[in-house]
């Protein structure tokens, strides 16, 4: 007997299953123009607008974190979580790593309390400069 498709194993098709593998196999966050040149160059005949679209599916089921990126752009990463979480990014070389924030969480219930909001949601993204790139000189 198969198993029911849950929010995080979405049944897709070549391309959307195409998508996922290049996030999957990247531990940063990339562009969808990145992702498309990756899948055209290994010879997927994928469209932009097909990346996209497999793009938007992914993260409104949860597969995929999305973040604005410093420059404004949106960028795209495989979630390794379940759990509601934040990202720390570096500026330099992309990597990335999620990060839990209970005194963030704290702090955006009680803001929002304050001031008579309910059913909120929130984003912190953190970037700075990983170790390595630290190490390198980078500032």
């Amino acid at each position: 007997m198969a198993e029911p498709a849950s929010p995080r194993r979405l049944p897709t098709t070549r391309q959307g299953a195409a998508v996922l593998a290049a996030l999957r196999s990247s531990g940063t966050f990339r562009s969808a123009q990145d992702i498309h040149a990756e899948l055209r160059a290994g010879g997927a005949p994928v469209g932009l607008a097909t990346v996209y679209r497999h793009l938007q599916l992914l993260a409104e089921h949860g597969v995929i974190d999305t973040l604005q990126a410093a420059d404004g752009q949106t960028v795209y990463r495989h979630c390794r979580s379940d759990d509601h979480h934040h990202h720390i990014v570096c500026r330099r070389c992309g990597t990335s790593e999620e990060i839990e924030g209970p005194e963030v969480e704290r702090w955006a219930e009680s803001a929002a309390r304050r001031l008579g909001y309910t059913d909120i949601t929130h984003t912190v993204e953190i970037f700075g400069l990983c170790a390595t790139c630290s190490a390198a000189g980078g500032h």
